[in-house]
């Protein structure tokens, strides 16, 4: 996997690149600002970019904004955002477009490097990684919907899909089998009205609902 990096912190960066390095993970280039980021994916074409949310100059939303671009001209690169606090505005703005290769992450994950490891290849490979605190958030905003008809255990489901969590990891968390899962799973498509035509991007219209973006 070719890895570009944006990350204005000099020390998290070299951290990262080893941690990536180590992992097997090839990091073709590792800038510190949003331009440098758009003229190495530009250069290099990667399979994943890896970038935080503020950068230079202003240290508001550079790198966001880079993503953004990105995702406009590259529609299957696979992006993972790095944030130091849960920013709902910018989340929002990135999971607009489209939830596959997309990921969230606040910078506490980091530390965990097996999960962290984890949901860059999850979002490498098409899937979704959002920080469980950055879910949370988006989900205060909702208002009255279909997602009133779910129960607590589906809701947690659901909460669980837009983390990016197969069923398997989904059954883990909750301590299930991946048979309840399935059967919850189900009965999530149902109450929100997901058809079996829909039957390829049902897990993806499920948690464009839940995040009500």
């Amino acid at each position: 996997m070719r890895v570009v990096l944006a990350e204005d912190s000099v020390l998290l960066r070299e951290g990262l690149v080893w941690m990536l390095g180590s992992a097997g993970m090839e990091v073709v280039a590792a800038v510190s600002d949003a331009e440098e980021l758009l003229r190495a994916v530009d250069e290099h074409g990667p399979d994943l970019v890896v970038t935080d949310v503020r950068m230079p100059p202003s240290h508001t939303d550079e790198g966001l904004r880079a993503a953004l671009v990105l995702r406009h001209q590259r529609p299957g690169l696979a992006i993972l955002v790095l944030s130091q606090y849960v920013e709902e505005r910018y989340a929002t703005q990135l999971l607009s477009t489209e939830t596959s290769g997309i990921g969230y992450l606040l910078k506490d994950r980091v530390a965990d490097v097996a999960e962290f490891l984890d949901a860059l290849r999850r979002v490498a490979s098409g899937g979704t990684a959002l920080d469980p605190e950055v879910v949370a958030q988006l989900l205060l905003r909702r208002h009255s919907d279909p997602l009133d008809l779910l129960t607590r255990r589906e809701y947690e489901v659901l909460a669980l899909i837009a983390e990016g969590r197969s069923n398997a990891g989904i059954a883990e968390a909750l301590v299930v089998s991946e048979g309840a899962v399935g059967k919850h799973i189900n009965n999530i498509f149902t109450k929100l009205g997901l058809s079996g035509a829909d039957k390829d991007h049902r897990r993806v219209l499920a948690v464009l609902r839940f995040l009500k973006v």
